[in-house]
């Protein structure tokens, strides 16, 4: 199912907003990361010369356990151009149905690089080493180059779901025995390794290149790195510099994921913990079926309310709750950093006023 998210409400009439849940992009720089960021000893980019870009670049392949590093705006344009570096035109890329490539990156494989994306089914956002067997083509003129498969890590729209390792490793090595690179959309991949206990260097090992978010549950304003090989990481520059990617200064919001990555990490365990506790919350709701949750994203069906998805998100708009859609009677609740154990407790008792005004 694509997904569409109901765009946040920005109506001036509309009340404060009490608790923010639409996304974790919504979080603000807290003020130590914003001294750090005006503290930033900065350079030109482009030519090599921002300490703080080329020390986050270092830091972050050694990080992931690759040989290079490159510092983006944002996770979109990281995935854009892992595939541009990958992938020629017609060559056919693999990944679930659901994955941010495919139903929210505005068709960019094809308009950008003229990739094709097929779709692989499975629960919750992960398929298995069967799944991508069956989907590999003979090899031919007739078909398509297979030459990349993607996953999700954590899987959005599967109710951020964390990968387990075993059956990342295991759709990775069919892949690469079919001769194709493998890639990992990181948007919320240290939700994953805070989640599972698994250091961050295993679970990318069997993979080509990664990027991890910044401005998600890391809290930064701007900026996602890029990792890979060496000869990787040269080609993805070029794509830098022809999309407009190259900074100047580039320090001032390096400094942002620097400061992320000492104060940010272990405390995603509390988004965790108060998704869990929503979940509890919405249970004791009537009418509201929360899927379960294992990391900061928390999803349910409001069917059995009688109201659509964007009738209650509106209607809890109106009360100071932000929520997303993604489907007719599927919303999304996202926690983060600016939302603590007392707003998931208000986010719970609006909804119930909510419910109650039926």
């Amino acid at each position: 199912m694509a997904i569409d998210y109901a765009p946040l409400h920005t109506d001036p009439t509309l009340p404060p907003l009490l608790v923010n849940l639409y996304s974790d992009t919504q979080t603000k720089p807290t003020p130590g990361m914003k001294a750090a960021m005006m503290a930033a000893e900065v350079g030109d980019e482009q030519f090599g010369l921002d300490p703080t870009t080329n020390a986050l670049a270092e830091r972050m392949a050694a990080l992931m356990g690759k040989e290079a590093a490159v510092f983006l705006p944002s996770g979109t344009m990281c995935n854009q151009i892992a595939i541009l570096t990958h992938c020629r035109p017609g060559d056919e890329i693999l990944a679930h149905e659901t994955a941010h490539i495919l139903t929210s990156e505005g068709g960019g494989a094809a308009a950008l690089t003229g990739a094709q994306i097929t779709g692989l089914r499975g629960d919750r956002g992960l398929f298995d080493a069967d799944t991508v067997r069956a989907a590999l083509r003979s090899k031919s003129r007739y078909s398509p180059p297979q030459t990349l498969l993607e996953v999700e890590q954590t899987a959005n729209s599967g109710g951020g779901v964390v990968w387990p390792l075993a059956q990342m490793n295991a759709v990775a090595a069919v892949a690469h025995e079919a001769g194709m690179a493998t890639h990992i959309d990181g948007a919320r991949l240290m939700n994953a390794v805070v989640a599972s206990g698994v250091p961050v260097k295993d679970m990318v090992a069997s993979y080509d290149s990664v990027w991890l978010d910044f401005t998600k549950g890391l809290g930064t304003p701007i900026g996602a790195v890029l990792c890979g090989s060496q000869a990787f990481i040269g080609a993805a520059w070029r794509w830098k510099q022809r999309l407009g990617g190259s900074m100047r200064q580039s320090g001032i919001i390096a400094a942002a994921c620097h400061y992320a990555l000492d104060h940010h990490i272990d405390r995603l365990a509390e988004d965790h913990t108060n998704a869990k506790s929503l979940v509890r919350g919405l249970a004791q709701l009537d009418g509201i079926v929360p899927e379960p949750a294992e990391t900061n994203l928390v999803f349910f069906d409001v069917t059995a309310t009688g109201m659509t998805a964007g009738q209650l998100a509106d209607k809890a708009r109106a009360k100071g709750l932000a929520l997303s859609t993604t489907g007719k009677y599927r919303v999304r609740a996202c926690t983060h950093l600016d939302v603590d154990a007392a707003g998931i407790d208000t986010a719970i008792a609006i909804l119930r006023d909510v419910l109650a005004a039926r």
